[in-house]
């Protein structure tokens, strides 16, 4: 019988290819295993060929042994301590941790093709490296951009400048230490201009078609919220098949709830939307150079409670400066900062309950863009063989 890891069964979990022909197969084996030997990681990853119900299938997950002392209860946050990965200052050792991550996944990450895969590896690392410099103002009302590349319009958003670059645009809005600025952001679109600048970085190079239609879509109208979500985005775990609450790749885009029914009432506190970008951080937009833990982003969260107060109109806001006091003080309490995660590291409750925890069953990352399997179809552009080889 196989192991099951939190409720999963581990047969279905880390990377799976399914390609169109057993030819296809083969090469697909031989190059990811090349690239796992490159990668220095290929005695420590298993291969699944034998899906009777599945023609030219191929799976690759982590080896079971010590997979327990690696990822605790789900918890992927010191992979980087415990495989000694330096992710700062070695390149390959961000693409490792991110390998590791998924092959560990206890929900299968499915690809079409070996490209594909390498391509989503790129993304997530493309994500970790700009979330890593972005630093901005926070705002909900109110936002600004370069205007050398950036004009608003009423009905269709912050809409490019033609002929400006796509990539050089999302970086001035979102690097201070290109354009000298912390511009204005709400957290949600903070989120999707680093996920997008990730995915045009790489479809420059993997997909040119796919490039020139995001930098005419940029030049037509913002797409934005849902939408967003909709059109660049894939869910990986459901609220029937949830994550570990504490497994993260890098990478990964993820909703911090706020459960509180009053202070998020609070408009931009409903929750927080961040990337995970491995070594146990997640990405801070606002305090230029930090990062939170998920310990330090709970009980961040869970102080907003604690932390209103009315403004001369009458308005309910949230004191960030008593936020970081309280989130030092519970720190220093070791027994209150374990009751606090007690409740915050729990599935999320359906919007209109609030018993429930902070973290989503699911995580997000984005969808495919290799060239002639891309599932990615831009509302205003006929994008170019969008349907060919596209996975259900």
């Amino acid at each position: 019988m196989q192991r099951a890891i939190n409720g999963h069964n581990s047969r279905e979990g880390g990377i799976q290819i399914h390609g169109r022909t057993s030819r296809c197969i083969a090469s697909t084996k031989r190059k990811f295993r090349d690239h796992l030997k490159g990668l220095g990681l290929d005695p420590f990853v298993k291969t699944i060929d034998d899906r009777s119900d599945l023609k030219n299938f191929l799976g690759f997950q982590w080896k079971e042994i010590a997979t327990d002392q690696l990822t605790p209860e789900g918890d992927t946050s010191q992979l980087c301590q415990k495989l000694q990965l330096d992710t700062f200052n070695r390149s390959g050792d961000l693409e490792r941790e991110i390998l590791v991550a998924m092959l560990l996944c206890p929900v299968p990450f499915q690809f079409p093709s070996y490209d594909e895969l390498i391509t989503a590896v790129h993304i997530r690392r493309n994500i970790v490296e700009a979330a890593r410099k972005t630093s901005l103002s926070f705002a909900t009302y109110e936002a600004e951009r370069p205007a050398e590349y950036w004009h608003y319009d009423e009905d269709r958003g912050f809409v490019l400048h033609p002929g400006k670059s796509l990539i050089a645009a999302l970086k001035q809005a979102t690097q201070p230490e290109l354009s000298g600025q912390r511009y204005t952001f709400s957290c949600r679109r903070a989120a999707e201009y680093i996920m997008l600048l990730a995915m045009a970085s790489e479809a420059m190079t993997c997909n040119p078609d796919l490039f020139h239609d995001l930098q005419r879509q940029a030049e037509t109208r913002a797409i934005k919220g849902r939408e967003f979500e909709s059109v660049f985005l894939r869910p990986i775990g459901s609220l029937h098949n949830p994550l570990p609450v504490k497994f993260f790749i890098p990478g990964d885009r993820t909703w911090f709830r706020n459960p509180d029914r009053i202070s998020s009432e609070v408009t931009g506190y409903e929750g927080s939307w961040t990337f995970y970008l491995g070594n146990g951080q997640f990405a801070d937009f606002w305090r230029p150079g930090q990062f939170y833990s998920l310990t330090t982003k709970c009980l961040s969260i869970f102080h907003w409670r604690n932390s209103t107060y009315r403004d001369a109109e009458g308005e309910l806001q949230i004191d960030e400066q008593r936020v970081e006091s309280l989130v030092e003080k519970s720190l220093q309490n070791p027994a209150e900062t374990n009751q606090i995660l007690r409740e915050m590291l729990q599935l999320q409750e359906p919007l209109d309950v609030f018993a429930g925890g902070a973290i989503e069953a699911h995580r997000e990352h984005a969808r495919q863009i290799f060239r002639g399997s891309s599932d990615l179809t831009l509302p205003d552009i006929l994008v170019k063989g969008s349907s060919e080889g596209v996975m259900n």
